[in-house]
């Protein structure tokens, strides 16, 4: 029975650690602006004198990797996207300032987007359903 809850406790870790990697894979983008791929940061990673296997990485992502305390792989990868080590192993605590800004900015990107396409989608209906429709959008920043 113990064992079970250990395992339990292992795969509820592994997940939350998969969910920040994930999180911080959406709203981090390299100097040029694009997404960080898995060579940036195995890279950025060897630079340090760490090495993160292509399958390592997977697992990390898909959240099936036990993590039972933070590895020189967890560590380096807290560095490269400068947060905690804490954040990316514990469920409750405080998102880093600037990632919460990175995902102000990426929602209201995307609520933009969807202004948009709203907009071209429903070209034939009036400008008060419109606004409606953009309002409704703007209030969902709320949640």
């Amino acid at each position: 029975m113990a064992d079970e809850s250990t395992a339990r406790r292992n795969l509820r870790e592994s997940q939350i650690l998969s969910r920040k990697i994930e999180l911080l894979l959406d709203v981090m983008v390299t100097s040029e602006g694009r997404q960080f791929e898995f060579n940036d940061i195995a890279a950025a990673l060897a630079s340090r004198g760490v090495k993160l296997s292509r399958t390592r990485w997977h697992h990390l992502k898909v959240g099936d990797l036990t993590v039972r305390q933070p590895s020189e792989v967890i560590t380096a990868l807290a560095d490269f996207f400068q947060v905690d080590t804490d954040y990316l192993l514990k469920a409750d605590g405080d998102v880093p300032e600037r990632i919460q800004h990175e995902l102000e900015l990426l929602a209201a990107m995307r609520r933009a987007k969807v202004k948009e396409f709203a907009t071209r989608t429903l070209a034939e209906v009036d400008n008060e359903t419109l606004d409606a429709i953009a309002a409704l959008l703007d209030d969902s920043k709320q949640y």
